[in-house]
C-alpha cells in the first residue's frame, strides 16, 4: 500500500475565520439596528402625531407621514401654554439641584470612604436604608414641615433636599473613592495638604466617571419630575415643563397633536444632554461597576 492511502484527508473549512467574524459582527449589528428601530418607534409616532391635525390622529389605517404636515402645531403650543416660562423655571430647578448634589455628594462620600469617626458604619447603613423607604411614606411629613416653615409655593422644597445629597449618588461615589489608593492621601498629607485640599485637588479630579453620572441623572430626574412640583407649587407662573404638558389634557378631551408637539420639545434637552454625555456616562457606569 502506498503512503498516500494512509494520509488523512485534508479538511478545508467552508468559511475562514475572518469570514465567520464578519458574519457574526454583521448579524450583531443587524439585530441591534432592528432593536434600535423598535425602541425608536414611539419617538417616530410622537413626531408624526405632532404634525397631524386634531382629527387625523385617530385615522385608520394610521398615517406615519402626514400630508400636509401641520407645522403650525409647534406655534400653537406656545400660544396655549407659556412653555418658555415653564422651561426657564425648570432650568432654575435643574441648576439648583446640580449645585446641591455636586456640593453634598462628594463631601459625604469622602467622609464615609476616608475619614474615621465613631458610628461611621452605622450612619452609612442608615443612609443606605433610606433608599428602601418609598417616597409615599415621607411625602406627607415633608410637606407638613415645609408648610409650617412657610416654604410651600416656593422652589425651596424642590432644591433644598439636594444639598443633603442623594443616597444613591453618595453610595456610588463612596464605592468609587474606596477603590482609589490611600497612598495618594498619604503623599498629599506629607506635602502639607489638608483634608479639603486632598478632596478637591486629589480625589475629585479622579472621580470624573461618578460625577458624570451624578450630573446626568440629576438633570434627568429634575427635568422629568412631575410629582414634587405638583405638590409644592400653587402659582401657575412657577410651574415646570412637566406641569405645563399636563395643561394640554382637559377634563373631557385631549389635544393629542399639540400634546405630542410639546412633549417632543420637552424631550429634546434630554436627548441633547445624553448625546454629548453618552461616552462619559457609559464609560462611567462601566468603570464604577468594575471598580465597585
Amino acid at each position: 500500500m502506498t503512503t498516500a492511502a494512509h494520509e488523512a484527508p485534508i479538511r478545508t473549512p467552508l468559511l475562514s475565520r475572518r469570514w465567520r467574524l464578519f458574519l457574526g459582527h454583521s448579524l450583531a449589528y443587524l439585530v441591534m439596528s432592528a432593536l434600535a428601530f423598535v425602541f425608536m418607534v414611539p419617538l417616530f409616532w410622537m413626531l408624526s402625531t405632532s404634525l397631524k391635525s386634531r382629527w387625523e390622529v385617530f385615522a385608520w389605517p394610521p398615517q406615519w407621514i402626514p400630508v400636509p404636515a401641520h407645522w403650525e402645531n409647534f406655534r400653537l403650543i406656545f400660544e396655549r401654554v407659556p412653555l418658555w416660562r415653564y422651561a426657564g423655571n425648570t432650568v432654575i430647578l435643574v441648576i439648583g439641584n446640580l449645585i446641591g448634589q455636586l456640593f453634598a455628594v462628594p463631601l459625604v462620600a469622602y467622609a464615609f470612604a476616608r475619614l474615621r469617626f465613631p458610628g461611621r458604619n452605622t450612619l452609612f447603613f442608615l443612609m443606605i436604608a433610606t433608599m428602601m423607604i418609598p417616597y409615599q411614606v415621607t411625602m406627607i411629613p415633608l410637606f407638613t414641615i415645609f408648610q409650617r416653615l412657610g416654604l410651600v409655593n416656593t422652589y425651596v422644597p424642590l432644591i433644598l433636599p439636594a444639598f443633603f445629597g442623594g443616597p444613591f449618588f453618595i453610595f456610588l461615589m463612596h464605592q468609587y473613592i474606596k477603590t482609589l489608593p490611600r497612598d495618594l492621601d498619604d503623599a498629599a498629607r506629607i506635602d502639607g495638604a489638608g483634608t479639603w485640599a486632598i478632596l478637591y485637588q486629589i480625589i475629585l479630579p479622579l472621580c470624573r466617571p461618578p460625577m458624570t453620572i451624578v450630573v446626568v441623572y440629576t438633570f434627568w430626574f429634575t427635568w422629568n419630575d412631575f410629582l414634587h412640583p405638583l405638590i409644592y407649587l400653587n402659582d401657575i407662573s412657577k410651574f415646570t415643563i412637566q406641569l405645563g404638558l399636563a395643561m394640554f389634557r382637559g377634563r373631557f378631551d385631549v389635544e393629542w397633536n399639540l400634546l405630542m408637539a410639546a412633549t417632543l420639545l420637552a424631550v429634546l434637552p434630554l436627548l441633547i444632554v445624553y448625546f454629548f454625555a453618552q461616552r462619559h456616562l457609559i464609560g462611567g457606569i462601566a468603570s464604577v461597576g468594575l471598580k465597585g
